[in-house]
């Protein structure tokens, strides 16, 4: 994805992912907490070689360099821009073209996929994020990551995560993660996850 420096816009309106998301959810998570992010690394960059860096690059060179609030901020950023795009007010349903195929060489069955993924994101100690990423070898994978932390670091593909830092679903579910992941698989938007796949031969 092209993720600058500034707030993206959302890709639907905040109000059209209700009941699963309300727009107070919205408020807060997109216009506060991502906010926040976004307003950070600008004051964290700005003056700096990394200014002129995309955010990928960004993530890349904190990492590597362990300037932690700034690979915090910009990760951040990076994942809740991705975040945003995983969901769509017509999503849901079953994944299809190759990346059902791919999901049913990989773990056995949609269902099977769709149980571990749950499971992943559910037992995510704290704060942090469940992934399914494409590896250097085209293989799907599932990745919880704590924190900020993402694939982007591993070079891997991400192709659909799930925010499970409180913030994400506390308004609208209290603690009750589980109902907060159930919920998800209503609103996936498997276009946009196709879409990121890489082009390898099945």
């Amino acid at each position: 994805m092209n993720i600058t420096l500034q707030l993206p816009a959302l890709p639907y309106a905040q109000e059209s992912l209700q009941p699963y998301i309300t727009a107070e959810t919205f408020e807060y998570h997109y216009g506060k907490h991502h906010a926040a992010y976004v307003k950070n690394l600008e004051g964290l960059v700005k003056d700096t070689p990394m200014s002129d860096m995309t955010v990928e690059e960004i993530i890349q060179s904190a990492f590597a360099q362990q300037q932690v609030p700034v690979f915090n901020n910009a990760a951040q950023h990076w994942n809740h821009s991705f975040f945003w795009h995983c969901l769509s007010p017509d999503g849901g349903r079953t994944p299809t073209g190759q990346l059902q195929q791919l999901i049913d060489r990989d773990f056995g069955s949609f269902d099977a996929f769709r149980q571990q993924f749950s499971d992943t994101a559910l037992r995510l100690f704290g704060a942090g994020w469940a992934w399914l990423v494409q590896n250097q070898q085209g293989k799907l994978e599932i990745l919880a990551l704590k924190d900020a932390n993402t694939p982007v670091t591993a070079r891997q593909t991400p192709l659909l995560t799930l925010d499970v830092w409180e913030h994400a679903y506390y308004i609208d579910y209290r603690n009750a993660r589980n109902k907060f992941i159930e919920g998800f698989w209503d609103v996936v938007n498997w276009d946009f996850c196709n879409s990121n796949l890489k082009s390898l031969a099945l």
